[in-house]
Parts: structure tokens; C-alpha cells; sequence
């Protein structure tokens, strides 16, 4: 999936990724008291350049002055009304090791719209706690709660081989989105989101410019 359809328009899938890390650049200088914004500023802040910024925002069809710049309050609105749900969004994180933990911590609490409602463990000393008031449950009753409590989007940080037989559970239960944060790749429909995370693969670009930087050297 390329592209997605707004208002008419074709928004590339990337640039919606963009928008959400604007909006959340746009947040923090809310907090310091600044109302408005210049392209050149987005840009340094996300490390794109201005006309990247520029273009994602014509394509939402949003414009600042020459003066002044972006009104960052009308922007995070237009932003807000593009990628938030109006009722919300229901979450589910699938492996409460300490990767999951710590990803629920990062995650819960961050939006509004986006509520971690549940969460899923096969170790028996988990199943049946609370974690930040979250309650975890059986994987076999994955069916029964996705349902019941309208479970929308899924964390996936169970273990590597377990990844495609779990991820193959949440689609039958009818996850829309799934977000894998196991080091083995998964498939699913056309009508499922999915993002992949292989934390190995990005050490190791990072170490690959590292070894590029130091030959220059």
C-alpha cells in the first residue's frame, strides 16, 4: 500500500509517517509557548529537508504566510483530523516480556486516541495480572477479547518462532494493523496494515556507516 486516499487526494504512506512525527515536533513547541513555525525549523527539528516539509503539507492542503510561517495549532488540528480515529483506537501488545513492557511504557498514555487495552502472555504467572492496570490474558482467548473489547492494532513482541503462528491468530481474529517487533518476518492480507522492526538489521546499518565513516578517515 503506496498511497492512501484523504479528501480526494493521494497521500503517500510515508508522508503520513511524517505527519505524525511533525505532530509530535509541533506538540513540544506548543509546550514552549511558540505559535508559529517556518518549514526550514519542521525540517531541522525531523531532519528532512524544507521542501520536504513544504510538499507533505501541500498535499494535506495546508499553507502558512511568508511572515509568520505555520500556525502550529491550526496545523496539529489539520494533522490530528487526517490520522486520529474519532473514536479511538483499541491496542493490544502480544509478549509482556521485557521488551514488550518496555514498549508498553513507551506507548501507553502517549495519545489519547490510541488506548493499550489489553495485553497477552503464555507464561501462566502473568496471565491473570495487571500491568499499569492492563490486563493480561491467555493467548487462547485471543479470538474472545479482540472481539470483545474491539481490538484494532496489534504489538507483536512474542518470540521470533512463535511470530507467524501468532500473527496468523490475530488476523483471523480480525486485526487490522500489526506492528512486528520479532526478528522473523510475517505476512498477511492486503486489508491488514503492517510494520516491521528488525532491531538486528538496524545495528547493523548503523555499524555499516560507522565502518564507512572510519575508512574515510
Amino acid at each position: 500500500m503506496a498511497k492512501v486516499k484523504i479528501h480526494s487526494k493521494e497521500i503517500p504512506v510515508k508522508t503520513i509517517g511524517r505527519l505524525s512525527q511533525y505532530r509530535r515536533a509541533l506538540l513540544i513547541c506548543t509546550l514552549k509557548g511558540k505559535t508559529h513555525i517556518f518549514s526550514h525549523e519542521i525540517a531541522a527539528i525531523q531532519h528532512v529537508t524544507a521542501v520536504q516539509v513544504r510538499r507533505d503539507l501541500m498535499l494535506i492542503g495546508f499553507n502558512g504566510s511568508l511572515k509568520q510561517g505555520y500556525n502550529i495549532r491550526n496545523l496539529i488540528d489539520v494533522i490530528s483530523e487526517i490520522l486520529d480515529y474519532e473514536e479511538g483506537v483499541n491496542v493490544a501488545i502480544f509478549g509482556l516480556g521485557n521488551f514488550g513492557r518496555a514498549l508498553f511504557n513507551y506507548f501507553y498514555g502517549k495519545r489519547s486516541q490510541l488506548r493499550i487495552v489489553a495485553t497477552f502472555d503464555s507464561n501462566t504467572e502473568k496471565i491473570g495480572t495487571e500491568y499499569n492496570k492492563v490486563y493480561c490474558y491467555s493467548p487462547y482467548r485471543v479470538e474472545e477479547i479482540v472481539k470483545k473489547k474491539n481490538i484494532k492494532i496489534a504489538i507483536l513482541t512474542v518470540p521470533p518462532k512463535r511470530a507467524l503462528e501468532v500473527a496468523k491468530k490475530l488476523v483471523d481474529a480480525g486485526i487490522k494493523g500489526i506492528l512486528n517487533y520479532t526478528s522473523t518476518p510475517i505476512d498477511v492480507p492486503d486489508d491488514v496494515f503492517l510494520d516491521e522492526y528488525d532491531m538486528i538489521t538496524t545495528m547493523e546499518k548503523a555499524a555499516f556507516f560507522v565502518k564507512m565513516n572510519e575508512l574515510k578517515l
